[in-house]
């Protein structure tokens, strides 16, 4: 894992297309502003693995099963 370290307006550049910036800082808890192309899907973890179980369940699999699935 990369760890950098940005003050508030400071940004990062992910490949050639995205973008995080720092948008605020307050106590324990950090604002993002991420702009991506809209073919590049953004969602918080929490909601992504949501996103994952649902789909394997409509699918009728098993997470065990996703494990041999390509990318």
């Amino acid at each position: 894992m990369l760890v950098l370290s940005r003050h508030r307006d400071e940004s990062i550049m992910i490949g050639d297309d995205v973008v995080v910036t720092i948008v605020d800082i307050r106590g324990d808890k950090v604002r993002l502003g991420i702009e991506a192309p809209q073919d590049i899907p953004v969602h918080r973890q929490e909601v992504y693995e949501a996103i994952k179980r649902e789909n394997q369940r409509a699918a009728g699999m098993r997470p065990a099963e996703t494990r041999d699935l390509k990318r």
